[in-house]
């Protein structure tokens, strides 16, 4: 039986209600990139798909920029769901 890596965080129902918040968005671009990192990794040289990645990565890291700038409680709660980025120490 092979494990299936892409997250379902959030719900049904809030996926209908909420597919504009920058939250939604961020979970589907997360998405796309974890299925385009696995698609990656068989087939090494395929350049469109590795261009589609980094455009996609751009966004979300635009999206993510966002929200850490409006409202840093929601970006960290984010982040902490999906586990996308590592906690800073300083």
């Amino acid at each position: 039986m092979v494990k299936n890596p892409f997250i379902s965080v959030i719900s049904q129902e809030e996926k209908e209600e909420n597919s504009g918040s920058v939250e939604f968005q961020v979970f589907s671009f997360t998405n796309k990139i974890r299925k385009l990192t696995s698609h990656l990794e068989l087939h090494r040289k395929d350049y469109l798909s590795q261009r589609g990645l980094r455009k996609i990565l751009g966004k979300r890291q635009r999206l993510l920029a966002y929200l850490s700038k409006k409202n840093r409680v929601r970006y960290k709660e984010l982040i902490g769901r999906l586990d996308i980025r590592e906690p800073q120490t300083h």
